[in-house]
């Protein structure tokens, strides 16, 4: 989706962190229409940063596309990449799907899979249905709960950032730009310590600035989404009538 007037930012933010857990909320838009990204959300061997994987390559992950359907991630053999893989990792599971609209998944990502803690990643696709029709708006939420020997303060900026990362490659195979609306805090501790690399000079020249790149090499950023826009995935059941007996 091409900005009118004044360029804006993606949101994305820690909506809200305490004692208990964290919400993280990314919100944007791509310039594909709604079933094009729903066929790259469900490819993360496409898109996923390979940083942030166990076997250190991004190829080996996949979505299997159904409730109780695993997010995983094969571990190649060492020795030889045709021999028996030395292992797998479940990432995530899927436990809601409806196509190209939601898709649910339950579980602890990173080093949050070694704690105590229940976390679900809901992705909202919603046609634009104004200027840019063909483009989608995307709501990603992960909310996390439960015991983090580090604490939820510590995770929450480093697990937004992680998320942050991801949505960017997505957005990238789309034809979009991401433009960054977070910082960058925490972020080496879940092994992304290339974020936010150039941007404000590399390690050692402090008070550098990078130089700005062109006007012609810059894509368009992505528009603010409104989240009114995007409708909740449960609205409320209807009234009954009281039945007396």
């Amino acid at each position: 989706m091409l900005a009118l007037g004044v360029p804006q930012m993606a949101q994305a933010k820690v909506a809200e962190v305490s004692e208990r857990g964290f919400i993280v909320r990314h919100m944007f838009d791509v310039p594909a229409d709604a079933q094009k990204t729903w066929d790259m959300l469900l490819e993360p061997a496409q898109w996923w940063n390979s940083a942030h994987t166990w076997s250190g390559d991004a190829a080996n992950l996949s979505i299997d596309a159904k409730a109780g359907g695993c997010f995983c991630e094969i571990l190649p053999n060492e020795s030889s990449p045709r021999a028996a893989p030395r292992g797998s990792v479940e990432h995530m599971r899927v436990v809601y799907i409806e196509r190209p609209r939601v898709l649910r998944m339950s579980g602890a990502l990173g080093p949050l899979q070694a704690d105590a803690v229940n976390a679900t990643l809901t992705i909202q696709l919603k046609p634009d249905e104004g200027d840019a029709a063909g483009s989608t708006h995307i709501l990603l939420e992960y909310v996390v709960g439960g015991y983090m020997r580090r604490g939820a303060e510590a995770m929450a900026p480093a697990v937004d950032a992680m998320l942050g990362q991801q949505m960017e490659g997505l957005v990238a195979k789309l034809g979009g730009a991401f433009a960054r609306a977070f910082g960058d805090a925490g972020v080496g501790d879940v092994g992304a310590d290339e974020i936010g690399a150039g941007e404000a000079g590399a390690p050692g020249d402090a008070g550098e600035k990078a130089e700005a790149p062109a006007a012609s090499d810059v894509s368009p950023p992505i528009e603010v989404v409104d989240p009114s826009g995007i409708q909740p995935l449960a609205p409320e059941p209807p009234k009954g009538e009281a039945i007396g007996r």
